[in-house]
């Protein structure tokens, strides 16, 4: 069997208005997440799980919201490969490492070790602020993708 392409671009649904309280829901997800943790890491690992996802709504609007929060086009453009440079802090590192391991979730769950260091790095509540973030940016990435949210383009 061979994986099929998109051969149109077209939004296929939109669960706002087909399902307000389900989008509600995450609307109100998202918000308990945001507050626990800075937003400027949180957007960089809203983008780095909409990498892993291939979520081209998603990857546009935070990476918009991270340029304007000041953060660099390097890292911006290193951030599918930050385990291969220095740009990135310890706290950084812990929170995306944990964020991939949640998003990819491989047999045995997230290993203790990634646990761990994220959990050194974020205490109590900041460690459940970035677990919902990684989270609901899974959550909005699986409406985003399948449903095909048309990115705005900006002149």
């Amino acid at each position: 069997m061979t994986p099929t392409t998109a051969t149109s671009h077209a939004p296929r649904l939109d669960l706002g208005e087909e399902l307000p309280a389900a989008y509600a829901a995450i609307v109100r997800l998202d918000q308990a997440a945001s507050g626990q943790i800075d937003a400027a890491l949180k957007a960089l690992v809203e983008l780095r799980v909409s990498q892993i996802n291939g979520c081209a709504f998603c990857l546009d609007m935070h990476a918009r919201a991270l340029r304007e929060l000041g953060e660099s086009q390097q890292r911006l453009d290193m951030l599918a490969a930050w385990r291969e440079v220095s740009l990135f802090d310890e706290r950084e590192r812990a929170a995306l490492e944990f964020a991939e391991s949640v998003t990819r979730l491989e047999p045995g769950g997230v290993p203790d070790d990634v646990w761990d260091a994220a959990a050194a790095a974020f205490p109590g509540q900041q460690m459940a602020g970035l677990l919902a973030a990684v989270i609901v940016i899974n959550a909005w990435n699986r409406v985003a993708v399948p449903s095909r949210m048309a990115v705005p383009e900006i002149a």
